[in-house]
């Protein structure tokens, strides 16, 4: 018991300014008094304050929450996913670890809460064990909720990366830009369609000069009346979807990472970004195989002691960024540039052995790795450097 106290009263005594050294410790043991074993737990073991841990399944109306308490207790409520009600809910709380998967909402949701204080984070939805606490056979809201607190709690958690603002505002173009140029290309695909029903052909040219070549077209006038609102509304697309890509252009011109992107062969200013906007910082991934697997270009796999299954690609992470990568690929091989002949070199074997379609994604996973190292580097595209892939050999 002597020497349990002796040792209270170091750690007591260390956190007070004591700087004498020995001399005071020798002082203290051969006469001072020393404090009771009561008063020194007290002091020495202060009790840290509780924490409660808060699981939130989000919904696009309303939310479920439930609140795992330093006790045990568990606190379950509902409320609107809008910030008025978010703000009146969780304010009489004092501050708590939050856990909320990723989505739509996620992230409008956690900054809502992280200017109340509350540590939030912001997990991946598709680690299972996060959801080991909940039972299969029933799934609801507030059981889903009730797993996030009790995940939070344990920390059996894998958080996603929140991207900045910047990273989202250019994915929020990129995105409108998409959806703009899907409804163009319907619209011409209707329009030609109804053409080649009366057996009229249409010159050939893209989609955005379709209004332009079908002044050529000499049509009956019942056709008219039925092309005439499709052909009116592609051209106030074609000026949207210029504004968006001025905008996107620009930003690639300041981007010092996406602005390198683009020297590589066939990348243009929408694949950089795109590609900068999923990855965000390339410090984020330790290799290139890495960012192949999050862009979801490496295959799946079923693999099991000596049995080894592999399918086709995950298609994880970003699609569109994925599928301008595969058209990225295609341009590569259709356009026979000096600088690419190594990566053709490389595509040309695989698709003698496995066929040119998955040939074009084996070169859009290793054209994913490129671009990742060149923004790694600061480096900008050089064909001198893309040669042979290494291939780690097995040992016997």
């Amino acid at each position: 018991m002597k020497d349990l106290r002796f040792g209270l009263w170091v750690l007591w005594k260390s956190q007070s300014d004591f700087q004498d050294g020995m001399k005071r410790l020798a002082t203290f043991w051969c006469g001072e008094m020393l404090p009771t074993l009561d008063a020194l737990e007290a002091q020495v073991f202060q009790r840290r304050p509780a924490v409660d841990h808060c699981g939130i399944d989000l919904g696009m109306r309303e939310s479920q929450v439930a609140i795992l308490t330093e006790g045990g207790e568990i606190i379950d409520g509902r409320v609107r996913t809008d910030r008025q009600h978010l703000q009146e809910f969780f304010r009489p709380h004092p501050p708590m670890k939050v856990l909320l998967e990723a989505g739509t909402e996620s992230e409008w949701v956690a900054r809502c809460l992280e200017e109340m204080d509350h540590e939030v984070t912001v997990a991946d939805p598709n680690f299972a064990p996060m959801y080991a606490q909940r039972s299969r056979k029933v799934k609801t809201d507030r059981r889903d909720a009730q797993a996030l607190a009790v995940a939070c709690r344990l920390g059996a958690f894998r958080p996603a990366h929140r991207a900045s603002d910047e990273r989202r505002h250019v994915r929020a173009l990129l995105a409108a830009r998409d959806a703009l140029v899907r409804s163009r290309v319907k619209m011409a695909v209707l329009i030609r369609s109804l053409v080649r029903r009366e057996g009229i052909r249409i010159a050939g040219g893209n989609t955005e000069s379709l209004p332009k070549r079908m002044t050529d077209v000499v049509l009956p006038s019942h056709m008219q009346s039925e092309i005439a609102p499709l052909l009116a509304m592609i051209e106030p697309l074609n000026v949207q979807i210029a504004t968006l890509e001025k905008e996107i252009n620009r930003f690639v011109q300041n981007d010092g990472g996406a602005r390198l992107l683009t020297s590589c062969p066939q990348v243009g200013p929408i694949t950089a970004a795109s590609f900068v906007a999923s990855i965000d910082y390339p410090g984020r991934f330790r290799n290139a195989h890495q960012v192949e697997a999050y862009l979801g270009l490496v295959p799946r796999e079923w693999s099991s002691s000596e049995i080894q299954r592999k399918g086709p690609i995950t298609k994880a992470g970003n699609s569109r960024t994925r599928w301008l990568l595969v058209e990225v690929a295609c341009g590569v091989l259709r356009y026979r540039s000096p600088e690419t002949v190594a990566l053709r070199n490389w595509a040309d074997r695989i698709a003698q052995r496995r066929g040119k379609r998955i040939a074009r994604v084996a070169l859009a996973r290793r054209l994913a790795g490129i671009l990742w190292a060149m923004w790694r580097a600061n480096a900008p595209y050089d064909p001198a450097k893309v040669g042979e892939v290494k291939r780690t050999q097995k040992v016997a």
